[in-house]
């Protein structure tokens, strides 16, 4: 919005005659009434300053230039001239020793001074000859020489030199008019520019502040889950191990009912101990504290864990597992614990989100990635060339996630049903921890549709990473 105080202030603002109007289009406006009318023209800024002149040194004048005493007079005359301040008609006339005529005319804008015009030397149509003053000063003078060149001078009323001021006066005024408008509106548009720039600027520090708060609390965030997390690690470790002598009989026998209690405290706690992990794996790859430990793996045998992993609990859950893997893959380098995460987690989530008789599979190819798709390839591009990459797609046929949901879903904390009375559990921090993994390694991890029903999960792995991609 703009300042009114800044709008104000342009609109008060009295620019100068030659802010409004350039100099030689003066000169040309002064000039071409000089041609028809062979009067001397000059105009004066409100300062004093001559700003353009169409006049010529006439031969009376060049004469008695060449006389000391005649020539300093007419000086001192036309300093007068210059500095006579015309009055309450706007119009001021000073006649010179020799009987010539100056006239001085306020030029006036939006009834503000702007400057003067100064006419003359010019001759009233009745004055034949110089004026006795002239001789008076200098008797040495010829006599029927200065009236022969007296005669040359142009030769005008004043009433005819008044009207022709009027007409100048009228003419700046249109000009003024034009060019001051064309400024007001110019300096209406940098006002608002300036405004607007300003204002930009104080979004920018709000911005930069808010985003610095959010840095330092996001920093303090990550610190605090990191501190619970180890803290709680440590006891909830000695539960489960209790827990597991408890039930092994190691306190003595138990009644089945026992027995079952037991279970359940160490299936929670099994549950919440995963919970705990998770967040310290975040907080670990939000501070960019996780290490990769590479190494050249084959993709399948990594797959083939996976699967042993998750087949007792799709069994349970009466879902089928499938796997496909490209013959002759070769080995890539990266972290195979890390990688046995990423793909554990998809394959667990697939497993969770489809229902009984439905099916998960893992198709594992050779593929490539755009040089753009690379993580910290920026810069390179237009250098780069596709590479070969391992291509892990892990699909099913469950209840899928809408296509306005898949940028979200890899938020931490984020899930898609976080109802209270949704069916499936779970902190959403797996496909979070996915996705940094995935480019901690320099890949891309996406979501496709399974038609007709059910989600694709695709991570593309490059492999050899480059920090350079």
């Amino acid at each position: 919005m703009s300042n009114p105080a800044a709008l104000t202030s342009i609109e008060d603002v009295s620019p100068r005659l030659e802010d409004l109007v350039d100099r030689d289009a003066l000169g040309e406006l002064l000039g071409s009434v000089f041609s028809l009318f062979g009067i001397p023209i000059r105009l004066y800024g409100q300062d004093g300053r001559l700003l353009a002149a169409a006049a010529e040194v006439g031969e009376l004048y060049a004469l008695l230039g060449e006389h000391r005493r005649v020539g300093a007079r007419v000086e001192q005359i036309v300093s007068e001239v210059k500095h006579l301040e015309p009055g309450p008609g706007g119009s001021a006339r000073r006649e010179c020793v020799t009987g010539a005529v100056y006239r001085v005319v306020r030029l006036e804008y939006d009834g503000r001074a702007m400057g003067r015009l100064i006419f003359g030397p010019y001759a009233l149509p009745e004055a034949m000859e110089p004026s006795d003053r002239l001789f008076e000063l200098a008797p040495d003078l010829d006599r029927a020489r200065c009236t022969e060149l007296f005669q040359r001078l142009p030769r005008l009323s004043d009433e005819r030199v008044l009207a022709l001021a009027r007409h100048l006066s009228l003419t700046f005024e249109l000009v003024l008019f034009s060019e001051h408008r064309a400024l007001l509106t110019s300096n209406m548009h940098l006002a608002s520019v300036r405004e607007s720039f300003r204002e930009l600027e104080e979004k920018t520090r709000k911005l930069e502040e808010a985003n610095a708060r959010l840095t330092e609390l996001d920093r303090l965030k990550s610190n605090f889950l990191a501190t619970v997390s180890h803290e709680l690690r440590t006891p909830l470790t000695s539960i489960i191990g209790y827990s597991e002598m408890l039930v092994e009989g190691l306190a003595g026998d138990l009644t089945d009912e026992q027995r079952e209690f037991l279970s359940t405290i160490r299936e929670k706690g099994d549950q919440l101990l995963a919970l705990i992990k998770g967040l310290l794996d975040l907080s670990k790859l939000e501070s960019k504290m996780t290490n990769l430990e590479r190494e050249y793996v084959a993709a399948d045998s990594i797959v083939e864990d996976v699967l042993a992993t998750v087949q007792p609990h799709a069994r349970k859950k009466q879902v089928s597992v499938t796997r496909h893997t490209q013959a002759g893959l070769p080995r890539m380098y990266a972290d195979p614990e890390r990688l046995r995460q990423v793909l554990l987690n998809l394959v667990d989530n697939a497993v969770k989100f489809t229902g009984p008789g439905g099916c998960v599979s893992i198709d594992v190819r050779l593929a490539s990635m755009d040089p753009e798709k690379l993580s910290g390839s920026q810069g390179v591009v237009l250098l780069g060339s596709r590479r070969a990459a391992i291509e892990f797609r892990v699909a099913d046929d469950g209840i899928g996630i809408p296509e306005h949901e898949r940028d979200k879903v890899f938020d931490a904390f984020y899930q898609v049903d976080s109802s209270s009375t949704r069916e499936q559990g779970g902190t959403g921090l797996g496909l979070s921890i996915v996705k940094r993994l995935v480019e901690a390694h320099g890949g891309s991890v996406t979501i496709e549709d399974n038609v007709p029903r059910g989600t694709v999960f695709v991570v593309t792995l490059p492999l050899r990473f480059s920090s350079l991609g």
